[in-house]
């Protein structure tokens, strides 16, 4: 990813989703050619003048103070998920950023401690996920509730692939649109933190070909990182369960990896429907043992 253009789409877009009135901003006295803010509105809106901001937007501020992209994010009405990308941007492109090739990559992998922690969470569906959403490990109700991992090839297991390019998952999920858009949001944030990332590179460029909906999706510039929530799931045995899911990235040493929670309201059908299904998962670990 070259910084200097990722930059330039980034600001041009979230300029885009503001209304002049709703930040405190005159109309102008002309008519505007393109929807939300004028340069010189986002420069005035940071207390920065338009020639700095321009230069900024362009990816050619240099070393920009933490003071200024704070006050660019106040500006903007930025997300923290927002505003951390476009730190992580302007760093790179001080940096002399412009893309190089990915350098290879060591697989990530997850400790046994960490393996044994999801196999010991009973009720709860469990994943841990890496850089660019490959799912790495998961528990027996999380591979049974979920897509199925265990079945599926080491390359199939990515969670923007299953969503963008396996109808039957996405036919499971009956707010597919809104967790597609959640997804590709979870990518890009991503890909401000590792930019050089040859998987993260690879799924992204992949999906860009291969799914028109993903590229839609990708050029719109959204940065989100969804802790938690509630999400719908289709099971063909016990219909549309509504489970509340936390995504939690892990610390040190495994601060690339996340990890990724389902459990369902006590006493509700949900509950009842994870439980027969975590029954069922070790009646079919004892079958195959």
């Amino acid at each position: 990813m070259h910084a200097e253009p990722e930059i330039n789409a980034f600001l041009k877009a979230r300029r885009a989703t503001l209304d002049p009135a709703e930040v405190g901003l005159p109309p102008g006295g002309t008519r505007r050619r393109v929807r939300g803010l004028r340069r010189e509105e986002a420069a005035r809106l940071a207390g920065i003048s338009v020639e700095y901001y321009t230069r900024i937007e362009q990816g050619r501020g240099g070393n920009v103070s933490p003071e200024v992209l704070d006050a660019l994010a106040r500006g903007l009405r930025l997300t923290s998920a927002e505003h951390a990308y476009l730190r992580n941007m302007v760093q790179r492109a001080a940096r002399g950023g412009a893309a190089r090739r990915p350098a290879p990559e060591v697989p990530q992998v997850v400790r046994p401690g960490l393996r044994a922690v999801l196999d010991a969470m009973d009720g709860v569906a469990a994943l841990v996920y890496g850089r660019a959403m490959d799912v790495l490990a998961w528990n027996r109700l999380g591979g049974q509730l979920l897509c199925g991992f265990a079945q599926r090839s080491p390359e199939e297991r990515n969670i923007a692939r299953l969503m963008f390019l396996h109808s039957d998952v996405a036919a499971a999920h009956p707010e597919v649109a809104q967790i597609r858009r959640e997804v590709v949001a979870v990518l890009r944030a991503q890909a401000g933190r590792t930019p050089d990332s040859e998987q993260l590179c690879e799924v992204v460029g992949e999906l860009r070909e291969r799914s028109p909906e993903f590229a839609r999706l990708w050029e719109s510039q959204e940065v989100e990182e969804k802790g938690h929530g509630i999400k719908l799931v289709r099971h063909p045995d016990y219909g549309t369960l509504e489970l509340h899911f936390q995504a939690m990235r892990l610390p040190p040493p495994d601060e690339e990896l996340t990890l990724l929670l389902y459990a369902a309201e006590p006493d509700s059908p949900t509950q009842a429907a994870l439980l027969a299904l975590s029954s069922r998962a070790e009646l079919h670990a004892e079958t195959v043992g």
